[in-house]
């Protein structure tokens, strides 16, 4: 009789054991994944938005150069820091001009300076961003960046601060207020096409500059 009670509570045991958990069928380990990517030093978060996986972080990689001076092909990553302070690279990434981003090629797409396995996203990628998130740039917006109807919301957890740009004149500009995005797709010899999100308002907008300027880069998966 002992061991017919062993056997049965054995076998409520295993019973327990083995059911499925009725708010995840498959027993999947249901904790979020965190991945990244260390590169030249530096930890970077990456989020998963429909088909794409982006990294969380604007790229900040390279020596730091005065804001008036030009990047130049010298074998050595050069990118500008909002108002020449190494903080505000900490902080908001890097801004690179076109030319230094893509590493002196023009093949859309291309590694440029992203870490081995990413890319710098086509304008095609940066469209299909906005179609995943129905375009709302407030659902790629950091919580706390933007005003009235401009306020992030950070859904899609893209997590875009308003980094500025350096202007084509060598000034700094818009910290707080926008955000600049290149990407790998040139307009022509001149022009690059971009995403822009700004504080004010909740769209996506999808434009052109020139190559001087200095902007962010959002490096994309290769897939």
């Amino acid at each position: 009789m002992k061991k017919i009670l062993i056997l049965l509570l054995f076998c409520i045991f295993i019973f327990n054991s083995c059911k499925k958990d009725s708010s995840n069928p498959a027993n999947i380990n249901t904790v979020p994944s965190a991945p990244t990517v260390t590169y030249a030093g530096k930890i970077y978060h990456t989020v998963t938005i429909g088909s794409q996986v982006w990294l969380k972080e604007n790229l900040d990689v390279g020596t730091m150069i005065n804001g008036s001076q030009a990047a130049s092909n010298n074998g050595t990553i050069e990118k500008y820091c909002y108002n020449d302070d190494t903080a505000n690279c900490t902080r908001y990434g890097g801004l690179y001009q076109w030319n230094e981003a893509m590493q002196y090629v023009t093949t859309p797409g291309t590694k440029g300076i992203c870490p081995t396995g990413w890319h710098i996203p086509t304008d095609a990628e940066d469209e299909t961003l906005g179609t995943t998130v129905n375009n709302d740039g407030n659902a790629l917006k950091a919580v706390g960046q933007g005003t009235g109807s401009g306020v992030g919301t950070n859904t899609s957890g893209f997590s875009a601060s308003l980094a500025g740009d350096r202007g084509n004149n060598g000034g700094f500009n818009g910290l707080g207020n926008f955000t600049v995005f290149w990407s790998s797709t040139e307009g022509n010899a001149t022009y690059v096409y971009l995403m822009n999100l700004y504080g004010y308002d909740s769209n996506i907008h999808f434009n052109y500059n020139t190559k001087e300027f200095g902007f962010s880069v959002r490096c994309a998966k290769d897939f």
